[in-house]
């Protein structure tokens, strides 16, 4: 597990640990501009020049905690990769399109994603603590919603209510757990109060950038909704921290299954040794392995998608050598109401015999 963050550093020399370990703090003293970048890093603005108009687009946002974790000076840092900018962002040839699930098609009101008939995906909000590079929604990150967000639930919660094939709401974003607690737990109970809603979901990534956000009166909301699962994405190993842990074993302990759904990354955890200490890592905070995502085909990502031979690689290696508790489903997410396609390791296939005959290089292709 790594280490807790660093404090006392940079721009953040002598902030108290009260404060530190405060999220609304965190949450303030977000990193957003490139001369805030410029303090963080020790550079002038004009040498991060070329981030501008990457910022433009997709705009940075970076806790203080998240920031701690990497090595700042290193390109290649994993953490730093997933968000910092980069100028491949605005790379049209690397392809993709802004909703390539058909997400805007899927809506019969305003931000609730109705694409499988026994479930809806609520986007309560559409900020988040930390925007990750990869996200598959980078399109909200500038969008502005209309109306209030209570009026926005509100028609969530009644076309829900208007479905009864609806069994199961995902609320996510953004990030639902920076909604105002008292909000998102009217939004909560009013979807419980639904007779034929039977499960509730949070889909956040707070306990991995802004694990003090994860308190125990919001542990104690939360678990006056259940039964409610919480999945969250820890993509390498070194977001498992002292303070992630604590935050994941606050909702256990509320009775709230935590699981997690790791994006596969090029330079981030394409290699087996990488996901292999994720997924043990994972596994020591009993968090549940859940989902391995292929990286979407978003514009603006095309530098952190692989080749699926890399990850049936990296799967073939981890079916081999791990506990099958470890172990996620590696999937392809598609539109037009396919869904989650499962990608599965060669060996499991019936044209290799089960005798696992195709090998790869370390690239993940196969030889």
């Amino acid at each position: 597990m790594t280490k807790g963050p660093r404090q006392g550093g940079g721009p953040w020399e002598g902030v108290p640990p009260e404060a530190w370990g405060d999220w609304r703090w965190q949450f303030r003293n977000r990193v957003r501009t490139l001369r805030q970048l410029s303090a963080v890093m020790g550079r002038s603005v004009a040498s991060l020049a070329a981030w501008g108009p990457v910022m433009r687009v997709y705009p940075v946002a970076i806790t203080p905690y998240y920031l701690s974790l990497m090595d700042l000076a290193d390109e290649g840092d994993p953490l730093r990769r997933q968000c910092f900018p980069d100028p491949r962002e605005l790379d049209q040839a690397l392809g993709g399109e802004e909703d390539p699930l058909g997400e805007g098609e899927a809506m019969p009101v305003p931000g609730l994603i109705h694409r499988y008939p026994d479930r809806a995906l609520a986007i309560a909000t559409s900020t988040c603590a930390l925007h990750c590079r990869h996200c598959n929604r980078k399109r909200l990150w500038t969008a502005k919603g209309s109306g209030g967000a209570r009026g926005r639930l509100e028609a969530m919660v009644d076309h829900v209510a208007g479905t009864p094939a609806i069994r199961e709401v995902i609320v996510s974003g953004g990030d639902p757990l920076l909604l105002a607690e008292g909000l998102l737990d009217w939004f909560l109970g009013a979807l419980r109060a639904i007779p034929h809603v039977e499960v509730l979901r949070i889909g956040s990534r707070v306990p991995v950038t802004l694990p003090m956000r994860v308190t125990p009166g919001l542990c104690a909301m939360l678990k006056r909704h259940r039964p409610l699962w919480f999945n969250t994405q820890f993509n390498h190993p070194r977001e498992i921290t002292a303070e992630a842990a604590e935050a994941c074993e606050r909702l256990l302990s509320a009775g709230i299954p935590v699981s997690n759904q790791s994006v596969l990354l090029r330079g981030v955890n394409d290699d087996y040794g990488t996901m292999r200490d994720l997924l043990y890592g994972l596994e020591r905070i009993s968090v549940r392995p859940y989902y391995l995502f292929q990286c979407d085909p978003v514009r603006g990502t095309g530098h952190f998608r692989t080749e699926l031979w890399t990850g049936l690689g990296i799967m073939e290696q981890l079916w081999r050598n791990v506990s099958g508790l470890c172990l996620p489903r590696y999937v392809l997410d598609c539109p037009g109401g396919r869904g989650k396609i499962p990608l599965q390791p060669f060996s499991l296939l019936p044209e290799c015999g089960g005798e696992g005959k195709h090998s790869f290089d370390k690239t993940g292709h196969m030889d």
